[in-house]
Parts: C-alpha cells; sequence; structure tokens
C-alpha cells in the first residue's frame, strides 16, 4: 500500500479526533475533570493536551505561528508536574481550543500540500511525519481517556477506528503508514 498523502492524513487526524471526541460525549463535567489523585490527569486535561502538542509541533516545525492560548498551552503541557496543573477550565473552552487548533492544522497543510510555502517539498516530508506523530498522540491519549471512561466510570468501550492504514500496537491504535 502507498505511503498516504497529506490529504488522506488530514482524514485520518478528522478519524481520530471523532473517535476522541465519541470518548468523551455524553460524560459530565465531573467525570471529565475527576482524577483519582493530584498525581493524575483528568480526561479535560488529556483532550487540552492532545492539541496544546499538536499545536506546538504545528508552529514550531511549519511555520511560526502564535499561540492560540498561551495560558491553556501552560496547563496542558506534559512537563508541568501534574501536582502543579490547576483546575481545569470548563469543557467547552477546552473543546473550542481543539477546534481551533484542528483548522490550524488543516490550513497550514493545506498551504504545504498547495505548494504555497517555501521549500514545499522539504515541508511535505515534515508534513508527513508531524502528521503522524500529531495522529499517534491523539490516539495514545484516547486510549488513556477510553481507560477511564470504562475502567473508573464503567461505560461502554468504542470500537477502534478502521482504516487501510491504523493498526493496534501494544493495545493502542496507531497510524503506520509503512505496511
Amino acid at each position: 500500500m502507498p505511503t498516504p498523502t497529506l490529504r488522506e492524513l488530514l482524514g485520518e487526524l478528522d478519524r481520530a479526533h471523532a473517535y476522541t471526541k465519541g470518548l468523551h460525549a455524553g460524560l459530565t463535567h465531573d467525570q471529565i475533570a475527576w482524577r483519582p489523585s493530584s498525581e493524575s490527569s483528568g480526561i479535560g486535561w488529556h483532550l487540552g493536551h492532545q492539541s496544546a502538542v499538536a499545536h506546538y509541533m504545528l508552529r514550531n516545525l511549519t511555520a511560526a505561528e502564535p499561540r492560540i492560548a498561551p495560558e491553556l498551552e501552560a496547563l496542558m503541557d506534559s512537563a508541568t508536574l501534574e501536582t502543579d496543573r490547576g483546575s481545569l477550565p470548563p469543557i467547552d473552552h477546552i473543546l473550542e481550543y481543539r477546534t481551533l487548533v484542528a483548522e490550524r492544522i488543516h490550513f497550514r497543510i493545506g498551504q504545504i500540500d498547495n505548494g504555497a510555502v517555501g521549500a514545499p517539498n522539504q515541508l511535505r516530508l515534515i508534513a508527513k511525519n508531524l502528521l503522524t506523530a500529531i495522529i499517534n498522540h491523539e490516539y495514545q491519549h484516547s486510549k488513556w481517556i477510553e481507560e477511564l471512561r470504562t475502567d473508573t466510570f464503567g461505560l461502554d468501550a468504542l470500537a477502534p477506528p478502521i482504516s487501510p492504514w491504523l493498526s493496534i500496537i501494544d493495545g493502542y491504535v496507531m497510524l503506520v503508514s509503512d505496511h
């Protein structure tokens, strides 16, 4: 099977986001904010973290665009100790941030795919690797969201997404574009 195109990878990112959305859909604010201890992260943190990392990588590897929400990004940085992460903002704020980051990814990757950047061939290669990493990171944290959803709250697991480029590795959905 050939390596996916940038457009196909954007479709895979949308599939990953839809899977994550299904995992948190219908959860209460208390479930999304719940942490078993001050040294653990709640579902809301994982939702924000996925996007904070994606936007950080996008803006540092492809274009120097400004941060979207510096205060949220600092809270969602995995380098911030769990005990120092404080209270999460309302879930609507986190979901709005996720939407904005997804829009920025689509815009920037679209520019790269259309050759509307300097060094378009170099950036296409970076963009493919970047999208693969972002997609796999989304699924990594979705696995942990699913574990909280099922193990802690007793809710049903969702069927994993299906795509020719997705595999299950060590229990994690992974985009493996070279198989």
